[in-house]
């Protein structure tokens, strides 16, 4: 028999407390008590089911540095108070993943100064009493070389700033070697005022979420997207209309041939309620990224299903279509549903004689899915035909699926009544 050494070797310690703990007081207590005496020992802390009654001791156990912690994931279910800027001693050196939703945090930015080993930074839910400006976290985020993925989610949008009172941007900047990924929720003027002070060439994922506004001109997201080499390979789009936003989403074609989200892509959103300040937005966010979107050949534009109702139809004027597809000059595919179809093919037809194609000059192909009739559309769709095949620009019409396959409809409707 092996002989039972007198010492352990002292052990890394992972701590975990998920939802199905949330009863469990002295599962708890346990945990708290490890935090306060073993504090230099821990390498993990994962908290699911954090709560108010909760948080009081968990933050007095936190305020010492964790020379060992890489890993630190907190959900808060509950409103909690802010987080005082002695969290963790104000040090985290070895820190590699940072993840707190819900969490009342304004003074990170000072403990992400000495956090120059972060390579997940996930700040989810910020409620606004842990607001910080744009200003604080790129500061934060000039040690931060080895970071791959930043998350800042706002749960409301907060009063937009003053023009007169934003800050001045730098004279150069801030690079970031190792970003690839950047996630954002919240208005457009701190996304802007952040972007004017960083620059990712290495990003290929980018997911955005603005509250809704009246004003969606993106010059910094557009220049940090053009700094980003992958991103310029994209070359399918993907329109997404529901009742409470509007959405792009930017990818390479290979997510259509092969069935799949490509992990490369570019994804914003805008939360409206209202359908005809959907189309507006998002015009304006397709203008601003024109010379992205003039490359793009592929189209898919599509509905949530809920989106029957007449209001839908009554709200979306079909010119407002035009100012939506005008980015769109090299675009060869289009993919419609056929709630979408009459109201893109009745926009085009607005259009008439020699103009007939300053919208979508280069189209050559329009796909409409099967699983829905195409009696609502047919009338539209034959005379767009018709009109573009006068003009010497003509287009096919396919009906199917991707799963499928398409049949050529073309001469079909033009023999149609």
């Amino acid at each position: 028999m092996s002989e039972v050494p007198d010492a352990w070797p002292v052990l890394p310690v992972m701590l975990t407390s998920s939802v199905s703990h949330l009863k469990s007081d002295q599962r708890w207590d346990n945990m708290v008590a490890t935090l306060e005496s073993h504090y230099n020992r821990i390498r993990e802390i994962n908290i699911f089911d954090m709560t108010n009654s909760r948080w009081e001791r968990f933050a007095a156990a936190m305020q010492k540095p964790f020379p060992e912690l890489t890993h630190l994931v907190v959900t808060v279910f509950d409103l909690v108070p802010v987080v005082p800027d002695s969290f963790l001693g104000g040090s985290a050196p070895r820190l590699g993943e940072l993840r707190l939703r819900g969490i009342p945090f304004p003074t990170i930015p000072k403990l992400l100064l000495s956090a120059n080993g972060l390579v997940t930074l996930t700040l989810w839910d910020i409620p606004d009493s842990g607001y910080f400006s744009p200003d604080a976290m790129a500061t934060a985020l000039t040690a931060m070389t080895r970071l791959r993925s930043l998350l800042l989610r706002s749960r409301s949008p907060r009063p937009r700033p003053d023009p007169a009172s934003r800050p001045l941007p730098p004279p150069t900047r801030l690079v970031l070697p190792a970003l690839t990924e950047l996630r954002f929720k919240g208005v457009r003027e701190y996304l802007e005022d952040l972007l004017v002070r960083i620059d990712a060439p290495l990003l290929h994922h980018l997911s955005v979420i603005f509250f809704m506004d009246l004003n969606f001109d993106l010059p910094q997201l557009h220049q940090l997207i053009g700094h980003a080499e992958r991103v310029k390979t994209f070359d399918h789009a993907e329109v997404s209309i529901s009742r409470h936003s509007i959405g792009l989403l930017l990818s390479l074609n290979t997510r259509v041939l092969n069935h799949h989200i490509h992990q490369e892509r570019l994804r914003l959103h805008i939360n409206c309620k209202v359908f005809e300040w959907q189309l507006l937005s998002l015009a304006q966010v397709c203008r601003s990224f024109f010379p992205l979107i003039s490359t793009l050949e592929v189209l898919e534009i599509n509905q949530d299903g809920f989106l029957l109702s007449p209001r839908w139809n009554d709200d979306m004027e079909d010119t407002q279509w035009l100012e939506l597809l005008d980015p769109f000059t090299a675009l060869k595919n289009l993919y419609l549903t056929d709630k979408i179809a009459p109201h893109v093919c009745s926009a085009l037809l607005e259009l008439s004689g020699e103009r007939v194609t300053e919208v979508l000059p280069s189209l050559k192909n329009l796909y409409l899915y099967d699983k829905y009739p195409l009696e609502g559309s047919r009338q539209a769709i034959k005379i767009f035909v018709a009109a573009r095949r006068r003009s010497g620009h003509p287009v096919r019409v396919h009906r199917g699926s991707r799963s499928e396959g398409w049949e050529d409809i073309t001469e079909d409707l033009a023999s149609g009544d």
